[in-house]
């Protein structure tokens, strides 16, 4: 087992986390960087989008209550920039510096997280950890050029993913992921809900579902029918995207 982070230690000296994520700490990442990674920051070039994932943010702590929460984000079709509104609600819970954030890479046909967050996941990812051919989850979880921010990455494309996604493996990542700290959020991304089972079958594991339709590329019939996937009571609402 590794020492703790230096930020899960900066959260709280007295909080029992335990760590479930390799040493190795990247350089932070400039402005110009988070940019061109399509990562909201703090500075007044993407001031609306960043304020736009707060209040994404926001809205799910107020469902979620007073303990952490898993949240999926799942596009209605492939195209939808589910991704994208994964990797900035990640990166929303990772501005607050009492949170940290664990983005989980669930799409093994269209993975896009890793090359997104320029992550070297040189010792796996999430379907490694699936299969069993990495056993511990520290070295399928890596820090990213962002503060309290992690990545778990897909890992090797995987062309059958529901059975992997309800297994008992499945569940003690995500379990052993938010318990590790009362202040971790967990946010899978999800793949295209119209295309495969995946989505719900991952539903079973989140506390909270985002539902993003792309803006003009999905019908009203596709996002209910999307939706209708979904426990209602689960189901926080539909995010409209027009960047992909």
């Amino acid at each position: 087992m590794n020492d703790l982070p230096d930020d899960v230690r900066d959260i709280s000296s007295a909080s029992k986390a335990r760590s479930i994520v390799r040493a190795s700490d990247p350089q932070a990442l400039t402005t110009r960087a988070l940019e061109e990674r399509r990562l909201i920051h703090r500075h007044d070039s993407a001031r609306v989008q960043a304020d736009a994932f707060r209040d994404l943010r926001t809205r799910l702590l107020a469902l979620g209550g007073d303990t952490n929460f898993v949240t999926l984000v799942a596009p209605v079709v492939p195209g939808c920039g589910a991704s994208f509104v994964a990797r900035n609600l990640a990166a929303a819970f990772a501005f607050d510096e009492t949170k940290l954030a664990t983005l989980v890479d669930c799409d093994a046909l269209r993975p896009a997280q890793q090359t997104a967050l320029g992550v070297d996941a040189d010792t796996g990812g999430l379907m490694d950890y699936l299969d069993g051919s990495v056993d511990d989850l520290a070295h399928a979880q890596y820090r990213t050029g962002l503060p309290r921010l992690y990545l778990v990455p897909s890992g090797g494309t995987r062309e059958i993913t529901g059975e992997s996604f309800s297994s008992l493996r499945m569940r003690t990542l995500v379990d052993s992921l938010r318990s590790s700290h009362a202040n971790r959020y967990v946010v899978l991304d999800g793949p295209p809900v119209l295309k495969s089972p995946d989505a719900r079958i991952l539903s079973d594991l989140a506390d909270l579902v985002v539902l993003v339709a792309g803006y003009g590329k999905v019908t009203t019939d596709q996002i209910e029918k999307a939706a209708a996937n979904f426990e209602p009571d689960k189901l926080a609402g539909v995010v409209f995207n027009d960047i992909h």
